[in-house]
């Protein structure tokens, strides 16, 4: 079975179906869906999805490309929805939280500043409740990493990965995995493709990212959580090594980078 450990399930591209999007995957093997929040104002629907779903789990946080719109009192009212939510053993983690520097309007001196001390704050709820994050680090991996170390939080993954060989062990050596998805199945892709080839197996987890980044064999299509196994697929074959021993490393992987995981798998 297969774990995807980032999703937008609540996505507009879904029409309101993500019930539904969680179902098919199931049909296909994947046996849990990690629902990632983005904003404050979908902080319920992505718990409400992941109650609706036996194969489905939620995080909580405000993801950088939201931060502008974003308010401070939005922080305080995340800690308290992270300090209530720890009862419900469908609530894994922090996410999809970090930092955005490839958006023209988000690399303002204001709008860096605003993104950093968003992200510091959401990493010091993280380790204060002992919750692994889910990290956005489009471009910007040497400043997540540099915050990581001043807040350290228990672990967690670095989404979407496209970094350099050093940067992905600064990360591991964090206790951080690495997410790899839809882009890995891209021949063009020869980064990424050489990073999930030579990086430690046990540190990489699988994520589509859904509904972004679809795989090559849909593309340009919208991505949906039914498409992990051929991501994974994608990773053996990149490996050389048999579908079932990628499967259950990322399984393992998984479960190592998200640990309320295994309450519910």
């Amino acid at each position: 079975m297969w774990i995807d450990t980032h999703v937008h399930l609540d996505a507009r591209e879904y029409g309101g179906d993500g019930a539904g999007v969680a179902s098919r995957a199931a049909q296909e093997g994947v046996s849990m869906i990690v629902i990632v929040a983005v904003e404050r104002g979908n902080f319920e629907a992505v718990r409400s999805l992941a109650h609706g779903s036996p194969n489905a789990c939620y995080a909580l946080g405000i993801h950088p490309i939201c931060v502008p719109q974003a308010q401070d009192d939005d922080l305080v009212f995340m800690r308290a929805a992270v300090e209530q939510a720890m009862n419900d053993p469908r609530f894994v983690g922090i996410g999809e939280v970090g930092l955005d520097f490839f958006i023209p309007e988000l690399c303002t001196p204001e709008m860096r500043d605003k993104q950093e001390r968003f992200f510091r704050e959401q990493l010091r709820i993280a380790r204060d409740f002992g919750l692994p994050v889910l990290t956005h680090v489009r471009r910007s991996q040497d400043q997540v990493l540099k915050h990581l170390r001043q807040i350290r939080p228990p672990g967690g993954i670095a989404h979407a990965f496209n970094g350099s060989f050093q940067q992905a062990q600064n990360f591991i050596d964090l206790g951080f995995h690495l997410g790899f998805g839809g882009n890995m199945t891209f021949t063009r892709a020869l980064q990424i493709r050489r990073l999930a080839t030579e990086l430690p197996l046990e540190s990489i987890v699988l994520e589509t990212d859904s509904p972004d980044i679809a795989p090559a064999w849909i593309h340009p299509g919208r991505n949906s959580p039914e498409q992990l196994p051929g991501i994974g697929a994608t990773l053996a074959e990149l490996r050389g090594l048999p579908l079932d021993e990628v499967r259950r490393a990322a399984w393992d992987a998984s479960l190592k980078a998200i640990p309320r995981l295994a309450g519910l798998v």
